[in-house]
């Protein structure tokens, strides 16, 4: 069974497929990354299904992309020769004047090239709708064309060869010589659209439709402003965040899949298929630092829209349409990875109370209108009004930004959050000349500053939260949201104390004390990233650039990243891959270059996003507003 790290992604910005290094398609959603499965082998070699293709005695594969694109080419070697596949989901040429609309047919394109040969290519297509829970029916339509239905979904598969069907699976073989090519082509479609295709598309057509999508994501590509270091690093993890866009709103899942385990044969088995509040300031900055605007508007949109209505029912997550019941139910059917149960879909921690929710949004918009954007009466109307909650409700405990399924904690991180609220409320006021009751906003921002340093630090570090005085990652960001300077000396012991008890060669656990759970994980790739800025800020730029090559190192051959990994063997845990670790890696890289050049304060409180912004304003020419606006 193949390891999470084995996998690629291919994806149309309405959907993903990862593709194992021995050509398996191992998992899919369609027609969303957050409807349920056609294919999950990925959480179950046996009912989970799989769509696969290799050469009849492989011993060995290569994969790369295409340059510049999420189109995968996998090269299977065997004794008689190689076979070399090329595969993509198939989206619409790039529109300049809609950058952030993407078109797609639902659907994975596979092409079959004999590089060396002769060579039996093997094709084997096992379906199992609603995660493996029934085996559809197979129908051969034609020699070339194939249905597949079972409850609400349908396939239709079209290819250059002959199909054989059997009862529950499409397999057969082709003999491919002298640089011959054949393709197939699988479509989802709702069961109720009564389609039953007798011929099948022409290679040509289905050649455009290759030529199109490599076109599509070289294009959007090429609107990066990104000119640091690491540049096939950052691109990469900018293709991976545009495949992780559900291009009809805009939203970002946190990652394409759900119950990839943080711990194999544990149960910390979640569902990340959603789009959680808090990702929208590093979504908005990495976005917006690679120089994406329009990609940046499409997510205040759906930020605007998905929180529409009374500011007090707003929650830490949503679906990628805006859909706010995530009931978390456990699939029993399904063994999970690598025997890791159990498997769940839906988030029972949306109904958690986050405080730092609050804090994300208000930097966020914060951020959209430091480059400009525009923040509408209503936009305040709403903003002003989580500003206002956070004044009757920063001092509750919640359950912080890990999800701790225990008793709420005070913990710092929120607090530090609320303050950001607070602060990010006021600077947006006074830029904009908005009403708001400054005074009261002031006050509480100034009495939360004196508590995240009273109660937060209480033995010259920052701790996990009151009264619970362990270390946790997620107060590296008090430097980082401009609560104090990265040099001040509660942040510098806070670091000492990080490095100390939660590193481990440099990467970083979120916490080693309980939570309310059994079980542990891996190190948190995005805890990594975080101490790496942190160095950076405060001037440890030898160790900073000597942890930025040890964690772009532990991405896999083709440069994605899971949400965490094995420190001992580096091995990826948890979903895959994680637009958290990517959104962190393009920050990090944009600060330590920056940097090196000279370009980062260290001795003053700084917010590092709102630093790597302007940056990037005055890169492109544009003036920033005043500072402190």
């Amino acid at each position: 069974m193949n390891r999470i790290e084995d996998y690629a992604l291919v994806g149309d910005c309405h959907s993903v497929a990862l593709v194992g290094r021995d050509g398996s398609i191992d998992w899919c959603c369609f027609p969303r990354m957050d409807s349920p499965a056609v294919f999950a082998k990925i959480l179950d070699a046996d009912r989970g299904g799989s769509f696969q293709i290799g050469a009849r005695g492989a011993t060995g594969t290569e994969r790369e992309y295409v340059t510049d694109t999420n189109v995968l080419v996998t090269r299977h070697v065997s004794a008689t020769g190689a076979l070399e596949v090329t595969d993509c989901m198939p989206t619409g040429r790039f529109d300049a004047q809609a950058p952030g609309r993407v078109s797609c047919t639902h659907s994975i394109l596979r092409r079959l090239r004999e590089v060396s040969g002769p060579v039996e290519a093997e094709l084997l297509l096992d379906p199992r709708f609603e995660y493996g829970a029934f085996t559809p029916r197979f129908t051969l339509t034609s020699p070339h064309t194939a249905e597949i239905v079972g409850g609400a979904d349908a396939l239709w598969v079209g290819s250059s060869r002959p199909l054989s069907v059997s009862r529950d699976a499409l397999h057969t073989t082709w003999k491919l010589d002298a640089g011959e090519e054949a393709w197939i082509e699988v479509a989802w479609s709702s069961s109720h659209a009564a389609e039953r295709p007798a011929h099948a598309p022409s290679c040509d057509e289905l050649r455009r439709k290759l030529e199109d999508t490599i076109s599509f994501w070289r294009e959007w590509l090429g609107q990066s402003w990104y000119d640091g270091e690491h540049a096939a690093e950052v691109r990469r993890s900018a293709l991976a965040l545009k495949a992780l866009t559900y291009a009809p709103t805009g939203a970002v899942v946190a990652a394409p899949t759900t119950s990839l385990p943080e711990e194999i044969g544990g149960g910390r088995n979640w569902d990340y298929r959603y789009t959680w509040i808090r990702d929208a300031t590093l979504t908005l900055t990495s976005l917006m630092v690679l120089g994406f605007r329009a990609e940046a508007e499409q997510f205040k949109s759906w930020l605007e829209r998905t929180g529409a209505g009374r500011p007090e029912d707003l929650q830490i997550m949503y679906r990628i349409r805006g859909e706010r019941f995530l009931p978390e139910a456990e699939l029993g059917h399904l063994s999970g990875h690598r025997s890791s149960a159990p498997v769940r879909i839906g988030n029972g921690a949306a109904k958690q109370l986050q405080l730092d929710s609050y804090g994300q949004i208000l930097e966020a918009a914060h951020l959209f209108s430091r480059v400009g954007g525009d923040i509408t009466a209503t936009n305040w109307s709403f903003l002003s009004g989580l500003v206002d909650i956070v004044c009757d409700r920063w001092r509750f405990p919640d359950h912080g930004i890990w999800e701790i399924r225990d008793e709420p904690r005070h913990f710092v991180h929120s607090k530090l959050n609320c303050w950001l609220a607070l602060d990010r409320g006021v600077k947006l006021a006074h830029a904009r000349n908005l009403p708001a009751p400054l005074a009261e906003w002031e006050a509480q921002r100034d009495a939360l500053f004196d508590y995240l340093v009273r109660q937060g630090a209480p033995n010259g570090w920052f701790c996990q939260a009151a009264g619970h005085e362990v270390p946790d990652a997620s107060v590296l960001l008090v430097p980082a949201l401009g609560l104090l300077p990265t040099t001040h000396p509660l942040v510098e012991q806070t670091l000492r104390v990080v490095e100390r008890d939660l590193a481990r060669d440099g990467l970083v656990y979120r916490y080693l004390s309980p939570d309310g759970l059994s079980g542990g994980e891996g190190a948190f790739l995005l805890c990594s990233f975080w101490l790496l800025d942190c160095l950076t800020h405060s001037g440890r730029l030898d160790e900073a650039d000597a942890l930025l090559e040890r964690l772009l190192g532990l991405g896999n051959d083709v440069g994605l990243y899971a949400e965490e990994v094995e420190p001992h063997t580096g091995e990826a845990r948890g979903n895959f891959p994680q637009a958290f670790t990517h959104m962190a890696l393009v920050a990090s890289a944009s600060h330590l270059s920056a940097a090196k050049r000279g370009e980062v304060p260290v001795d003053s409180a700084v917010d590092y996003a709102e630093l790597a912004l302007e940056r990037l304003l005055a890169a492109s020419g544009k003036r920033p507003l005043k500072p402190g606006a």
